[in-house]
């Protein structure tokens, strides 16, 4: 893929890396960073030796969200069809990052906030260090919680009652409340390690059917049981032509582990 510039890539075995690095300022968002993870999520479609993604922040915190300067600022001067323009920008990054085949882990740091907080629930897991705060303060400036999917992902991953009172309020969320709230699926010393040994045994894992498990969890939000049923049985069944599949059976039938090739 081709060297990004306004954030760090780097490849560990079938990992891929992406560091959000402007750590003097908390790793904010400009407009120019929005638009390349958007447009690197949509590649990594293409990268089939790449099977698993960890997302994490430079110099001890994630994200603080927006850049106040470079982003913020500007907004203030913009017409109606210039600011549509931007966050639909934004949003098709949180499409962006659903509709990557690889599973896509968090590990999160310190200040997770705004559209830093935004990324973390757009991942498919999320790791936390004791020190993460994680703020959905949309409300802090004047907007809405409706960001960038906000009202619709955060209430199925923490429930409405709780999604609800972090996009009114804005306040804080700590690592052991999003652990017990379901946020975070694990509290780790360090983060990274630990989100990186999570990728690695999911890159070991069969790589088509990681794939579409994480399409079906996304495309049955918005349809019935009897009609996820139908979806689920048609996409087991595709896995199941799989090499992987027999792979699987082969090696239990041996009694050894299996091997899995992602195809």
């Amino acid at each position: 893929m081709k060297e990004p510039r306004h954030f760090q890539w780097r490849v560990e075995g079938k990992v891929g890396v992406i560091t959000l690095s402007r750590p003097e300022r908390k790793n904010p968002l400009t407009f120019e960073s929005y638009a390349e993870l958007r447009d690197f999520f949509r590649d990594l479609k293409e990268e089939k030796s790449i099977r698993a993604i960890v997302l994490n922040g430079a110099g001890g915190n994630f994200c603080s969200g927006g850049d106040v300067h470079e982003i913020i600022g500007p907004l203030t001067k913009m017409t109606f069809p210039q600011l549509l323009e931007f966050t639909r920008m934004t949003g098709d990054l949180v499409k962006a990052m659903r509709h990557c085949p690889q599973p896509v882990i968090a590990a999160v740091e310190g200040v997770c906030a705004g559209a830093g907080a935004i990324l973390a629930m757009a991942c498919d897991l999320r790791y936390a260090a004791l020190s993460a705060r994680v703020a959905f303060l949309f409300v802090r400036v004047g907007l809405a919680g409706c960001d960038m999917g906000a009202c619709t992902m955060l209430p199925r991953i923490i429930g409405q009652g709780r999604a609800s009172e972090l996009l009114y309020t804005g306040r804080s969320m700590s690592a052991e409340e999003g652990l017990a709230w379901g946020f975070f699926n694990r509290v780790a010393e360090p983060v990274l390690p630990a989100a990186l040994e999570l990728a690695d045994d999911l890159a070991a894992g069969p790589t088509l059917a990681h794939a579409m498990t994480k399409k079906m969890l996304h495309q049955e939000w918005n349809v019935s049981v009897d009609q996820a049923i139908d979806m689920e049985a048609q996409a087991q069944a595709e896995l199941m032509l799989t090499k992987d599949f027999h792979r699987a059976y082969e090696a239990f039938a041996a009694k050894r582990k299996p091997v899995f090739e992602g195809d």
